[in-house]
């Protein structure tokens, strides 16, 4: 009975760690880079933007990272966030 719940338990973890979204202004490169279709370069291009600019007033925003398109958002929009 133990290693059931222990094996539930595992299960619900990993499930809930799938969902966490990456905040846009504080993630770093490797975690950008887990993003399906940002890779290290365009991880790199966010956090550059991100330097110069400030941080991102609203998820859209990203689409002013050279890279990352009205395509790309639409992939990722649901794992992004700007809120802490």
């Amino acid at each position: 009975m133990k290693k059931l719940i222990v094996a539930l338990m595992l299960v619900l973890f990993l499930a809930t760690a799938g969902f966490a979204r990456v905040n846009i202004n504080t993630a770093n490169g490797d975690e950008l880079a887990t993003l399906p279709g940002i890779g290290q370069v365009k991880a790199e291009s966010i956090i550059e933007y991100r330097t110069v600019n400030g941080d991102f007033k609203s998820v859209a925003d990203l689409t002013k990272v050279s890279g990352i398109g009205d395509k790309t958002l639409e992939r990722i929009k649901d794992n992004i966030t700007i809120d802490e």
